[in-house]
């Protein structure tokens, strides 16, 4: 972004003696107003000697440079603002004696984001005092839509106000960044709001431990780029990786302790991020069966299949149960993930023989036409059921909503839609047909799977920012336009199916530009104006 600069002025003062042509100089320069008095006409009593004991006539006063600024630009920011009134004046920067205040009665809601800010900028913090030139202050202060913020640069002053303080907070994330990418804020307004109302990383902490720190990073991370959800897989075959109080027997080493949860969680909440947890059910509960082998699903020849609980089993239940009651206050966010993707009794060609035991347990509970998928719908209800009465919002994977059965799933359950090629997976627009809300995490361009096996690779940032929007569901096609707002965001998804592929630092690294791309597409669906060139550049300076 080019600073404003002066324009050179040429003004011509007349006085009752001569005319003095002044020129100003650009910013920076020393100027002097040099005066050049022109000769003094013919016959005009000014030329007359002045009498030796006459009072000196008062000197010409030096015109005071009034500074013209050319019109502002939009600050460059990841993702960039949706709207920017421009305005002509110098903008603002970080000065020495500038403070960060909130607006009086604001100070219990705004000082954690007040007091972030003022560390980021090496402002000071005031608390509930009325701004002066130079300063940044924030208030909670009218209607908009959530999420929402305007930023004011003006008079030497940044002005930030939203109708609630995650969009405050969104502001100060503008303000940081345009001062890094620049060295200040442009003169101006900004009004800005995100496009969609979840954005953000799923982080697969089952098959790979990831430490608090490295979790806190990322955490830090998403706020700058104004993501707002960090969903949580912490079971799966390979391990159970959270403290359990009701079932120290399942968890696996090294884990996080529950203190480090809330450690997490806490600062998750002040950076405006929902953590939402994930233990997946019926499948992928390897860790928890091997210590509860008599709930291992087996085929009608005894074979075990891999990861599946037996859902006509009441103990299955009860045990996922009980883990469902123990973690909910440990995560106070509020939404929560039930995951229901590739139970394998379901891959079979004809699961109703190969499993008789869950046949018959789905006909006796949803009469004699029902089949094995109704008897696992009836198990993400039931798992629903003991979640919601904490009212959190209700998540699961696409392929664990089924078609053609005598039942379906709860319409409160929000698809989260990775795949169409899974055996039994639907296209997004059977979903979306249904009514269904849906969150896209398009395994074609959002899953960052270690090792890329089973011919996933890593996605790159520029194929999401050229190529992605969030209409994109299933492989790259994008579902009509008129869906837009069943389609409730996106999040970028790190799975670690050969986890000692990257170290924590090659993920972090891998998925810094993804991340930014991503949060681009959610904030703003339109096509970016910068071409991926200089977004990767603004990327890398801040």
């Amino acid at each position: 972004m080019r600073k404003p600069r002066l324009h050179r002025r040429v003004q011509t003062i007349a006085t009752a003696t001569a005319a003095a042509l002044v020129t100003l100089a650009v910013p920076g320069c020393t100027a002097a107003s040099d005066e050049a008095r022109a000769p003094a006409a013919p016959g005009s009593s000014s030329t007359a000697a002045a009498p030796t004991d006459a009072a000196p006539a008062p000197p010409t006063p030096t015109p005071t440079p009034t500074p013209s600024y050319a019109l502002s630009t939009a600050p460059r920011t990841i993702p960039a603002v949706r709207e920017h009134v421009p305005a002509r004046g110098p903008g603002w920067k970080p000065a020495p004696d500038a403070r960060v205040v909130v607006a009086q009665g604001d100070a219990a809601a705004l000082s954690d984001e007040a007091k972030l800010l003022a560390g980021e900028l090496g402002l000071k913090y005031g608390d509930s005092t009325a701004p002066r030139a130079g300063d940044v202050e924030l208030s909670l202060e009218g209607a908009g839509k959530p999420e929402s913020y305007t930023l004011t640069v003006k008079d030497g002053t940044v002005r930030i106000k939203g109708p609630d303080e995650a969009g405050v907070f969104y502001g100060t994330r503008t303000l940081k960044q345009a001062v890094k990418s620049a060295g200040s804020a442009p003169e101006g307004t900004v009004n800005d709001a995100p496009a969609k109302p979840q954005r953000g990383l799923n982080l697969d902490i089952a098959r790979k431990h990831f430490t608090p720190d490295w979790i806190e990073d990322r955490l830090r991370e998403m706020a700058d780029l104004k993501l707002n959800q960090l969903g949580l897989h912490f079971s799966d075959d390979q391990a159970f990786r959270i403290q359990s109080d009701t079932h120290p027997e399942i968890v696996s080493n090294p884990h996080l302790t529950k203190a480090q949860v809330r450690q997490i969680t806490a600062l998750a909440a002040r950076l405006h991020i929902t953590v939402v947890p994930e233990i997946d059910s019926p499948g992928h509960l390897g860790a928890v069966l091997r210590a509860h082998p008599d709930l291992q699903l087996r085929d009608v020849q005894g074979r075990a299949v891999k990861g599946a609980v037996d859902i006509s089993n009441p103990a299955a239940a009860k045990l996922v149960d009980e883990l469902l009651r123990e973690y909910q206050p440990l995560f106070p966010g509020g939404a929560w993930h039930l995951g229901a993707d590739e139970y394998q009794a379901l891959v079979y060609r004809d699961p109703q023989a190969s499993f008789p035991q869950l046949a018959r347990a789905a006909q006796q509970r949803y009469g004699p036409s029902a089949r094995v998928q109704d008897l696992a719908t009836g198990w993400l209800n039931d798992r629903a059921d003991v979640v919601r009465p904490s009212g959190k919002a209700l998540k699961a994977w696409n392929d664990g909503f089924f078609a053609g059965g005598v039942t379906s799933a709860a319409k409160d359950i929000q698809v989260e839609y990775w795949t169409g090629k899974e055996i039994g997976a639907r296209p997004p627009l059977e979903y979306l047909r249904e009514g269904r809300k849906l969150v896209n995490l398009n395994d074609e361009y959002l899953y960052y799977v270690l090792g890329e096996p089973n011919q996933f690779t890593y996605p790159t940032g520029r194929r999401i920012y050229e190529e992605w929007n969030p209409l994109v569901l299933r492989g790259t096609t994008a579902v009509p336009a008129s869906y837009a707002n069943q389609i409730l965001g996106g999040r970028l998804a790190v799975w670690a199916d050969l986890s000692g592929a990257q170290t924590q630092a090659q993920v972090a690294d891998g998925i810094r530009l993804p991340l930014a791309a991503l949060s681009q597409k959610v904030w703003d669906s339109r096509a970016p104006q910068l071409p991926w060139s200089g977004f990767q550049a603004l990327a890398d300076r801040l």
